[in-house]
């Protein structure tokens, strides 16, 4: 039976798949339900959904609630950590793949944050923008507009 856990404007909640099965609810119009619960009648309705993050936000009698939902997996992810952010700083930025540099968007000396646009570079086909890994500042540009480079070749150093 799989396990859930429910934070609800930071309030955490265990729930058992068979305690919504449960649950005297019916749909009464798009996204509305009116929902029976120890001789109590709430109102519900769905505001905002992102499923792919597990998060919605419920108006229940005109009161709003946040909610995130994690399954077995997502706790089993956790428990892991393998969704803990390490920060690293990127010193060197290499070319991920053979190709040609079209552009180059940073110039020597330039102050860079991490998703900066650094340089375009064509490969397969493909026009491919490489971006800073990090915050720093541009020390060398190793390479030059309408240049072959390989794979793992230094193009770009920070500081």
């Amino acid at each position: 039976m799989m396990n859930y856990l429910i934070t609800v404007n930071d309030e955490k909640l265990n729930i058992k798949k068979n305690d919504s099965d449960q649950l005297d609810m019916i749909e009464v119009g798009d996204s509305s339900f009116h929902l029976l619960q120890e001789n109590k009648a709430y109102e519900v309705r769905l505001v905002h959904h992102n499923f792919l993050d597990k998060t919605l936000t419920l108006s229940v009698n005109g009161n709003l609630y946040d909610l995130k939902i994690e399954d077995e997996y997502d706790l089993q992810v956790n428990k892991m950590g393998l969704l803990a952010v390490s920060s690293q700083k990127v010193n060197s930025i290499k070319a991920p793949m053979p190709g040609l540099i079209l552009d180059i968007m940073v110039t020597k000396g330039q102050e860079v944050e991490e998703g900066t646009p650094l340089l375009v570079l064509s490969a397969m086909k493909m026009e491919n923008v490489i971006l800073s890994q990090g915050a720093g500042i541009v020390k060398e540009i190793t390479v030059k507009k309408d240049e072959p480079v390989e794979k793992g070749q230094l193009i770009i150093e920070l500081e």
